[in-house]
């Protein structure tokens, strides 16, 4: 049978690897022209999707990219209230570490069979076995699993579901190479997760691989229009810069610090997530995941669910090589299951920060008793 997965993310690319380790060809089609073709985002504290590289023969290549001291964490409040810090040992074994998005992606890629990922094809519809992208051309498929992400086309061959804003606006900025630019600010942040929290913002600074750290300010409580009114020019970095150190009115001047030596790239990024608990029936010959499948909050669990949901769909596959349907069935079974406590667990903790005592919430959550 001819498998057809759209979307070379994580949960597309584990699926196909688990795949290949099971014996079993598929190909991915990727609207991006190439590999390099934008950046892949920051970090990602790869915990339970750990099973997935085990699974896929890849943990011990994963445990040669991540950064067990990216599992440090320092949480403060607003007026620069240290509440917490927690320091990894070096000794302390990879329980969550830290990966870049990017090396993490390389690690699934480079693990594929050559022209596994056919890249510049845009999905654009799909039916009746057939495959038709943006450009014309055509591919057949007997299985169909769209791994494309939070904006799903392949999503409505299965269900109306459509992801909805959570009263959650993102900005975000960065410092390259700030051990060297900024050694002070360096010191400050850390070397993984740096969070400050209150009245209704959060700020969190998280150090990547290449030396830059990534900046998130979060805006709570806030609607779908939020960006056009909130007076950031997005076209001007500076001006866009000064702006959010407004914004943290009343903020210790250490956090608006780093604000003001980030770089040019200023990128907004409005918050949705899709129903939690969403299920469709079972089709034959199509199925989802990832985001596609349960667009979630931010807070650590969508890209472990991707690649679990790759793994899993793998082994369903590989488990009956003569009823693809019943292999689809097995997987939502527990794909439904799995990630609706994830989603459930995710939108209690985005509930968390968007409280008046977020820090202190926050804390407690940590530090529970």
């Amino acid at each position: 049978m001819t498998i057809a997965i759209v979307g070379a993310g994580l949960g597309g690319l584990a699926l196909a690897r688990v795949l290949h380790v099971n014996g079993i060809d598929a190909v991915v089609y990727e609207r991006e022209p190439s590999r390099d073709a934008r950046d892949q985002g920051s970090m990602l504290d790869i915990h339970s999707g750990q099973r997935a590289l085990r699974e896929a023969g890849l943990i011990e290549g994963f445990h040669a990219i991540a950064r067990g001291e990216g599992q440090d964490m320092r949480l403060l409040e607003s007026d620069g209230t240290l509440l917490l810090q927690e320091d990894t040992p070096d000794d302390a074994p990879l329980l969550r570490p830290e990966v870049d998005r990017a090396d993490l992606r390389d690690l699934l890629l480079d693990s594929l069979p050559e022209h596994a990922v056919r890249w510049g094809h845009a999905f654009e519809s799909a039916g009746n076995g057939v495959l038709r992208f943006a450009d014309g051309s055509s591919a057949t498929y007997d299985l169909l699993v769209g791994a494309d992400g939070a904006n799903s086309r392949v999503r409505a061959l299965l269900t109306d579901a459509r992801p909805a804003h959570i009263g959650q606006n993102v900005v975000e900025v960065g410092i390259p190479d700030i051990d060297r630019t900024h050694p002070d600010l360096a010191a400050m942040v850390g070397r993984g997760n740096y969070w400050v929290l209150g009245d209704g913002k959060s700020l969190a600074a998280q150090r990547n691989g290449d030396g830059r750290v990534r900046i998130g300010i979060s805006f709570y409580n806030t609607g779908e229009d939020w960006f056009a009114t909130s007076g950031i020019p997005f076209d001007d970095p500076a001006a866009a810069r000064a702006r959010l150190i407004d914004l943290l009115d009343g903020w210790d001047p250490r956090f608006t610090a780093l604000i003001a030596a980030c770089d040019d790239t200023v990128v907004p990024r409005s918050i949705t997530t899709l129903p939690i608990g969403l299920t469709w029936p079972s089709a034959p010959d199509v199925t989802l995941v990832g985001d596609a499948a349960h667009l979630m909050p931010p807070t650590g669990e969508g890209a472990n669910m991707a690649l679990l949901d790759g793994a899993l769909l793998a082994l369903a596959l590989a488990a009956h090589p003569d009823d693809y349907p019943a292999a689809v069935e097995e997987y939502e079974r527990e794909m439904f299951e799995r990630t609706s406590a994830a989603a459930r667990m995710c939108a209690d903790m985005k509930e968390l920060l968007m409280s008046p005592d977020a820090a202190q919430r926050m804390l407690e959550f940590f530090q529970p008793g």
